[in-house]
C-alpha cells in the first residue's frame, strides 16, 4: 500500500505549526492551565469536549487503509492520556458533535491503560491492560477488507493483539473525508499533586498507508 507522506499535517486546537508531510515524530503538550478532552456523554449533566490539540491528516474515506504510531509520556494525573485519533468531520456539524474514534495510552487508578473511545451519538469507554514499556505502546487502526470494519491493534515486538472492532466507522456515507492524526489530552487539572511535570506525549513512528 502506499503511504500518505505526500499529504500535508494540519492542527487542531493548538498553536504549534503543523510538521512536515514526511514527518514521523512530533510531541504534543495539552494546556496546563484548563482541562482538555475529547469526549461525549449523555449526562446528567451532558458534556461535549473537543478541545484536545490535535495533528491530522485529512483524506477520503474511501481511501483510509492503516495508520500506526508509538505513543509514550510520563504519565502522572487521572485521565491524561493520547494516541490516535480517527474523525469524521461532517459538514455543518459543530466539532463537540463529530463522530471519531480515539485509542490510546490513558491513566486511570495510578497506572496507564490503552483505552478506546467510539463516538457515535454518544461515546463509549473501554480500558485493556497491555505490554506499556517505559510509558509507551505502539498502535495500529487497520482497515478489514472483508467486512469493511475498523480493528485497533496493540503492536507487541512482532505480533498484533486485537483488542477493539469499530463495526460502523468506515460505512459512513457522510462526510466523504476523514481525518486521522494524534491527539494528546490533560482533563484532570489541579488536585494535590499541582508539582505534576507537564504532560509531554510524545509520537514516533508515524505511519499511514492509503489506496490508491
Amino acid at each position: 500500500m502506499p503511504s500518505a507522506s505526500h499529504l500535508p499535517f494540519h492542527t487542531l486546537n493548538t498553536s504549534i505549526q503543523p510538521p512536515p508531510a514526511t514527518g514521523t515524530t512530533f510531541t504534543l503538550s495539552p494546556d496546563a492551565s484548563s482541562p482538555t478532552d475529547i469526549w461525549r456523554k449523555p449526562g446528567p449533566p451532558p458534556v461535549k469536549t473537543f478541545n484536545a490539540p490535535i495533528i491530522y491528516k485529512s483524506l477520503k474515506l474511501q481511501s483510509f487503509q492503516r495508520a500506526r504510531v508509538t505513543i509514550s509520556a510520563e504519565w502522572s494525573k487521572l485521565y491524561d492520556q493520547g494516541g490516535l485519533v480517527f474523525i469524521l468531520p461532517a459538514a455543518g456539524v459543530e466539532p463537540t458533535d463529530q463522530k471519531w474514534v480515539k485509542t490510546g495510552i490513558e491513566f486511570y487508578q495510578g497506572k496507564p491503560y490503552v483505552s478506546t473511545v467510539a463516538a457515535d451519538a454518544w461515546a463509549d469507554w473501554s480500558l485493556v491492560s497491555a505490554p506499556i514499556h517505559e510509558g509507551g505502546v505502539t498502535l495500529e487502526l487497520e482497515r478489514k477488507e472483508k467486512d469493511d470494519t475498523l480493528w485497533i491493534y496493540v503492536i507487541d515486538g512482532q505480533t498484533k493483539v486485537p483488542i477493539r472492532e469499530v463495526t460502523w466507522v468506515l460505512s459512513e456515507p457522510d462526510p466523504e473525508v476523514c481525518w486521522i492524526g494524534v491527539y494528546a489530552a490533560r482533563p484532570t487539572i489541579g488536585g494535590p499533586d499541582d508539582e505534576t511535570k507537564p504532560l509531554n506525549v510524545k509520537f514516533e513512528g508515524w505511519e499511514l498507508e492509503v489506496a490508491e
